[in-house]
């Protein structure tokens, strides 16, 4: 709302007005050139103009084609950026999602997720201790836990050991020096889970 001058003999001022109270405002003079405050325009240096007036796209992209993209790599670094807890509870809402879904939905859903689980690298070997896993009794899955783990541990030994030998680890402590010790053990405990399978 711009601000009512009045102009008459005497010069330039504010019209009085009437506060919400009624009382009212005397008439202010106006030197020439004022500017009221309401109406300064705000300042902005010359890199904030520059970035206003840069398009947001690149010249010459489609609008439409900006948002797929996007959106695709949105959906990318999601799945990929998981952990497998997070990966554990996003099937579990899916899980629930899927009970209260309609059986078209359901299997949108299911051929949905299926492709998001083909993504997922799964070693060979992991493959064959899972389905094993799956066709034996509990103390099997319980092996099948205890050689993934040992397997864990001695990639952990293998590391150590390497960076032992290429001398990145010039003085190991006591503690490493120890896991070093371990990893004939681990390897004979390994072989032996591997034997019941």
């Amino acid at each position: 709302m711009a601000t009512p001058y009045v102009t008459d003999e005497s010069g330039k001022y504010i019209a009085a007005t009437q506060r919400p109270d009624g009382t009212w405002r005397r008439p202010r003079r106006v030197k020439d050139g004022y500017v009221p405050q309401e109406e300064v325009p705000v300042y902005e240096n010359k890199y904030v103009k520059f970035f206003k007036s840069k398009p947001e796209l690149p010249p010459g992209m489609n609008p439409e084609d900006a948002t797929q993209a996007v959106s695709g790599a949105q959906k990318q670094s999601d799945a990929a950026g998981l952990s497998k807890t997070a990966k554990r509870n996003m099937k579990r809402k899916e899980k629930r999602k899927q009970q209260s879904q309609t059986p078209q939905e359901a299997a949108e859903d299911v051929k949905a997720l299926s492709k998001e689980l083909d993504r997922m690298k799964v070693t060979e070997e992991e493959k064959r201790v899972t389905a094993e896993h799956e066709a034996a009794d509990p103390t099997a899955a319980e092996n099948a836990k205890k050689i993934k783990n040992l397997r864990k541990k001695l990639r952990q030994v293998e590391e150590l050991q390497q960076k032992v030998d290429s001398g990145e680890l010039k003085t190991p402590s006591r503690e490493q020096l120890d896991k070093l010790g371990r990893g004939q053990a681990l390897r004979d405990e390994l072989k032996l889970l591997e034997g019941y399978l």
